[in-house]
Formats: structure tokens, C-alpha cells, sequence
């Protein structure tokens, strides 16, 4: 399988990328390290962006309508608009390019990518025109090869230091798929306008959990080192190699857990790494410097990771990264005198909860891109069914919830279908799923919300956002308990009487919140979590689920059930109990996507009513506030109806609307 082409085709004026269209007024002022700076001081700024995936326009295809808080068209006026103001500038991107909505997937399931093809989203990069970029996790979504014929239109650099066909006895011998850093040769012009000769190293690194989410692609031919290991191998060499300054393109979150190995995110101890100077990270959607992150290392004021200057720019083209780095003449190289960080947004929002653009579309990047755009909406509005109920998840993380039940009944169906005539026939087949679209760092917008009436692609798309393949595994009633426990990790322990408790732990993400649909249970929020946020056991004495049955009795702990799930999960992804890949007792050749519009075509019209199969335990008349989307106060009767105890409490932060749910 041949390589990607990645031969630099760089151009020194970075700044011949078109007229950006109107910048907010005030937005962009000329930085204060660019009139500080004299004979033999530089002030770099390098711009960034991270987890991209694929929303290259200001539109939310899964609603199909604009939407001014994405778009790499709207993060292009803010890179355009910095170049023209400063000398240095150098444009990388962090990963999480490829995949993440209904235009990666048109492209990679229906047009497909032949050889020579470009990519929407490379097309847009490199009208942007950057220097380099690193890969993200959601990379691999779609196969290598497919990965391959995308990267090679890429008119700069991808680098990757931990991602191998094979490992070696140490990272320096890898059989590397990439190169693991490049060495950009540049000239800065200080502050007495004389230019000057600099080398600049970008090395990249991703997640080694690749290996686990997207095992059906990677498992047996390819392999992941930790992210710490590789840097401490491969930096020494991009130094020897005569780089004046290093950066890390770490498609990795911040964390200020101690380090481990393998650590999923592992930013914060990239910055305790000798030779890097500087850290670009991304993969946890969220943005630093901010008081997002708190812990020891982290200085929210400084923008710093162990005392390295850092950023991460959120997700979808919603802020640029940027990074203000005063350099000042050491001998013949470049130390780093001084540096600020920043994560410049595309929008703001109002008190009302309205959003202001702070920029405009980039006409050349819409151009790049104009006929994909337009025939990913034609492939997301064609109709496959009709259903008779609204599909909506505003409720989802509190109460059985009609867009997840879908998602269950067409596993449950498919499944049934796929183990008739296999000795796994006649077992009991349960379903989880989660709420992926559940507000959070996506903001008081971000729920899957479905009228009543025609169901297009597009509408299946909001309901599973993920391009995951379905899965089975085999588990016992004492696992299907022991996945509930993990799940219930979402909530935080609730005082019994105590008022106004806030309810859900924002720090775990909803995609990992499984209800398992074919069991009845009840979620005891006195108890602690017996599970952390990581999937490891924190309190074994503790037991959130109650109450659990399946066919009216009390669950058989050594009984055996068939569990439908997705091939993230079932391989180990989230670390639920029962579910590390050796469970495996069906690979689906169709990912769960495809199940749900197969299942909605067999139909003709659903409707999916939600059965009330889990709920809290009374906790003494205790109250807990619950934000969600503002949209949800038109289906408060319907969930109601399912036995929830809820009423309005007012305004939420960021824009959500919240409810006093009585337990």
C-alpha cells in the first residue's frame, strides 16, 4: 500500500491566501510583542486550529439550516486577518479533520474517493494554507486506504510520532506510517526589519486508543506507542536534526491526572517534556487557556502546560489557536523570550441566548468546496420513512427517551436477523445505546430534535452521529449490571431530601451514558459511583442499579444474554465491564447507521415510544437540577408521561434553559 505523497510543497508568503470578508470590529489588533520587539527579537504567531471534522461551512447539516458557531470558512477570516497584521505567521492544524458529520460521510459512503480525488476538507485546507498538520483519532474512521488517498492532496505536511506498522524495541526504531516531525525552514523578520533564518520542528502525536475504537481497521497491521514515550525518544532527534524551536502537534487533551502509560490525554505532561517548546493540543472539543482546566501545572493566566505555552482551539472551526511567541537571537539559533496563548472565537453568545458572528464566510474556501456542500444536501435530505412520534433527546440523560429507543429497536431487530441459525440463536437480546447529542461542550443547540413526519438521511445521521459498524458480544446478567454501574458514573451522588443538587457530572461525556434497552432497572444517586470516569472500579462496596429484571424477574447473574451495541464499545472503548473485544460474538458487516434506515425503510413509519424500562430510585423528596437545551419546555408533558417529577427552574449558564427534577 503506497504512502501518502507528503512532500512539503510550502510557499514562503504564507499571506497570499484571499480577502478574508469583514472581521468584527476590535477583533484583530495588531499584538503588543510585534511593537515590543527590536534588533534581534522576532515575534512569531503560530495559528491553529483542531478537531475540524469536516465542517468546512456554517451549517449544521443535521438540522439543515446555517449555523454561526462552526465552519473552517468563518476560522479562515481570523487567520487571514492575523497574517496581514503580523510579519511571522505559521498555520497547523491538530487533527480530527476527517470525519464528524454528514459531508465526511457522504463522501467517504456515497461519492467515494478514487485516486487523484480531493477531499472537501483538504480542499479548504489548503486554500487556508497551512504549514503542517497531525492526525487525530477520528482519522481511521474509514480505513486506511481511504486515509491514504485523503492525505495525499494535502499540499503540506502530516506528521505522526507514535502511530507505526509496527513497533520496534524503542520508538526510534518504529516502522513509523508517517514521518514523526518535520523541520520547516523560515525566515523571521525582527523587530529592525532585518529577516533572519529559523528552524522550526513540528512533530505529532495521537491517541494510542486508536487501537481499541478503531480496532476492524488497525488490528494486525498496524500498532500505537504512548504518547510520552515517543516524545521523549523523538524530540532529541528533531534538536539534533537543527531545530531552533519545537512544536507539538498533540492530538491529545489536557488532563491533570499523574502520568501514566497509554494516557488518552496526556497535553499537561507534554509540557514536562525537555526540547518542546510549545504545545498545540485538541481531541477533548473544549478550549485553553480557559477555566475549563484547573490542577497542578496548569496556569490559566500564563496559557500555560508546566510552564510550556499551550492552546487548544475547541472544535468545529469555533476558535483559532493562537500562540504569540517573542523570540530573541541566541548565538547562531533562537530561545523563546517570551509568549502569550489565546483561543480566538467565530462567535459569541448573548444573554439571550442569541449568536453573534464575529467574522464572515472566506469566499475562496466556500468556492473550494461549493459543490460538495451542495450534494451533501441533497444525500442528507432524501426521505426514507416517516415517524409518527418526535424523536428528541433533550431529556435523554434523565428519563427513557424515544431517540435512543429507536436506536435499540433497530439493533435488536438486525441483530435477531444476523443470529438466526448460529448457536447464539434463542438467547435473550438486550440493546445499549447512548445519547450522543446531549448539549454539554456542544452547547445548548446540540440535541437531536425530529419532528413528527417524513425521516430523512439526515435525521438518521442526528440520531447515531458516529460512522461506528454494529456489534454483539455475550455477556452474563452479573456484566449487564456491571455496564449499567459504569454508566451511571454520570450523575453525581445526591444528598436523600437535600434541595436544588446539581445532577449530571459534566465531565463525563454523554456517549458513554449506555441505557440498555430489554432489562428494567433503577438508578439508586444516593450510592457513589462504583465506577471513575476512566471505567475503573473507585467504589467496590457501592451499587447505583437496583432493582434490575429481565422479563419481569430478577436478573440471573450467571444467565447469558446477547448485548447489541457498536464496535467502539464492544472493543474496549469507554472500558465497560463485559466489553473489551473478547465478548465479540458478531462483527455486523453495517454500521449501526445503515441499521437504523434499514430498520425505518422496513417499517415504513415508526413509532417509537419511549417504555420507561429505567428511572431514578427515590431519594426522599431530594431536588436536582438539570440543564438542557431551551427547545425542551415544548416536551415537558411528554416527559412527564414517563413518570419524571420535573418543572422549570429558570436559566442554566452558556445559554441552556434548567429544570428542578423531584426525586
Amino acid at each position: 500500500m503506497p504512502k501518502p505523497d507528503l512532500r512539503p510543497h510550502f510557499r514562503l508568503d504564507r499571506r497570499r491566501f484571499l480577502h478574508a470578508g469583514t472581521a468584527a470590529a476590535g477583533l484583530l489588533l495588531l499584538h503588543p510583542f510585534s511593537a515590543r520587539a527590536a534588533a534581534g527579537q522576532a515575534h512569531l504567531r503560530i495559528l491553529s486550529t483542531t478537531d475540524l471534522h469536516v465542517h468546512v461551512h456554517a451549517y449544521d447539516y443535521y438540522a439543515d439550516r446555517p449555523n454561526n458557531t462552526m465552519g473552517l470558512a468563518r476560522t479562515a477570516a481570523i487567520i487571514a486577518a492575523i497574517r496581514a497584521e503580523a510579519t511571522n505567521t505559521l498555520m497547523v492544524d491538530n487533527g480530527d479533520y476527517l470525519q464528524g458529520n454528514p459531508m465526511g460521510d457522504y463522501i467517504a459512503y456515497s461519492r467515494g474517493m478514487a485516486e487523484g480525488d480531493v477531499h472537501p476538507v483538504i480542499a479548504a485546507m489548503n486554500t487556508v494554507g497551512y504549514d503542517a498538520g497531525t492526525l487525530g483519532n477520528h482519522e481511521f474512521n474509514y480505513g486506511m486506504t481511504f486515509l491514504e488517498r485523503v492525505n495525499a492532496r494535502a499540499e503540506f505536511p502530516i506528521v505522526c510520532a507514535n502511530f507505526a506498522r509496527s513497533l520496534g524495541a524503542s520508538p526510534r526504531q518504529d516502522a513509523l506510517w508517517l514521518p514523526p516531525y518535520v523541520i520547516l525552514e523560515r525566515e523571521l523578520t525582527d523587530g529592525a526589519g532585518t529577516r533572519h533564518p529559523i528552524r522550526i520542528g513540528l512533530i505529532g502525536f495521537v491517541p494510542p486508543q486508536i487501537m481499541q475504537w478503531d480496532r476492524a481497521h488497525l488490528e494486525g497491521s498496524f500498532a500505537a506507542r504512548d504518547i510520552l514515550e515517543a516524545a521523549r525518544a523523538w524530540v532529541p532527534e528533531v534538536r539534533e536534526a537543527g531545530a531552533d524551536l519545537v512544536v507539538a502537534l498533540a492530538h491529545t487533551g489536557i488532563s491533570a491526572v499523574p502520568e501514566a502509560a497509554m494516557l488518552e490525554n496526556a497535553a499537561l505532561h507534554l509540557g514536562g517534556v525537555e526540547g518542546i517548546d510549545a504545545i498545540v493540543s485538541g481531541h477533548s472539543h473544549r478550549v485553553w487557556p480557559s477555566a475549563d482546566f484547573k490542577g497542578e501545572g496548569l496556569d490559566e493566566a500564563k496559557g500555560t502546560l508546566m510552564g510550556k505555552p499551550g492552546v487548544m482551539a475547541g472544535f468545529w472551526g469555533s476558535h483559532m489557536g493562537l500562540l504569540d511567541l517573542m523570540l530573541e537571537k541566541d548565538g547562531a539559533g533562537w530561545r523563546l523570550a517570551g509568549h502569550e496563548s489565546a483561543a480566538r472565537p467565530i462567535y459569541k453568545r448573548n444573554e439571550d441566548r442569541s449568536i453573534t458572528p464575529l467574522v464572515e464566510d472566506v469566499a475562496a474556501v466556500i468556492a473550494a468546496t461549493a459543490a460538495a456542500h451542495a450534494e451533501t444536501l441533497a444525500y442528507v435530505r432524501a426521505e426514507v420513512g416517516r415517524t409518527a412520534a418526535p424523536l428528541h433527546s433533550y431529556f435523554a440523560l434523565v428519563a427513557d427517551d424515544p431517540s435512543v429507543q429507536i436506536v435499540s429497536l433497530a439493533q435488536i431487530w438486525y441483530v435477531a436477523g444476523m443470529l438466526k441459525g448460529t448457536p447464539h440463536e434463542g438467547l435473550p437480546i438486550l440493546s445499549a445505546a447512548a445519547p450522543f447529542k446531549a448539549g454539554g461542550r456542544g452547547g445548548p443547540e446540540y440535541y437531536t430534535d425530529v419532528p413528527a413526519g417524513p425521516v430523512a438521511i439526515k435525521n438518521v445521521a442526528d440520531l447515531y452521529l458516529y460512522p461506528n459498524t454494529l456489534q454483539a458480544v455475550r455477556i452474563t446478567g452479573a456484566q449487564v449490571r456491571e455496564w449499567l454501574e459504569r454508566s451511571a458514573g454520570m450523575f453525581n451522588q445526591i444528598v436523600p431530601g437535600q434541595p436544588d443538587q446539581i445532577l449530571v457530572n459534566p465531565e463525563f461525556p454523554s456517549f458513554n451514558f449506555d441505557t440498555i434497552d430489554g432489562v428494567s432497572y433503577r438508578i439508586d444517586l444516593s450510592q457513589p459511583a462504583r465506577y471513575d470516569l476512566a471505567g475503573k472500579l473507585a467504589n467496590p462496596d457501592a451499587h447505583r442499579i437496583v432493582d434490575l429484571a429481565w422479563n419481569g424477574a430478577p436478573i440471573d447473574p450467571a444467565a447469558e444474554f446477547v448485548v447489541a451495541s457498536n464496535n467502539y464499545r464492544a472493543s474496549g472503548g469507554g472500558s465497560f465491564p463485559g466489553a473489551d473485544g473478547s465478548t465479540v460474538i458478531l462483527v455486523a458487516p453495517d454500521t449501526n447507521r445503515d441499521v437504523i434506515v434499514r430498520y425505518i425503510v422496513e417499517k415504513g413509519t415508526i413509532a417509537p415510544a419511549a417504555d420507561a424500562n429505567w428511572s431514578f430510585a427515590p431519594a426522599g423528596g431530594a431536588t436536582v437540577l438539570f440543564d438542557t437545551g431551551p427547545t425542551a419546555a415544548a416536551y415537558l408533558d411528554d416527559v412527564r408521561g414517563r413518570g419524571v417529577a420535573i418543572e422549570p427552574a429558570g436559566d442554566g449558564e452558556g445559554g441552556f434553559a434548567r429544570f428542578r427534577i423531584t426525586l
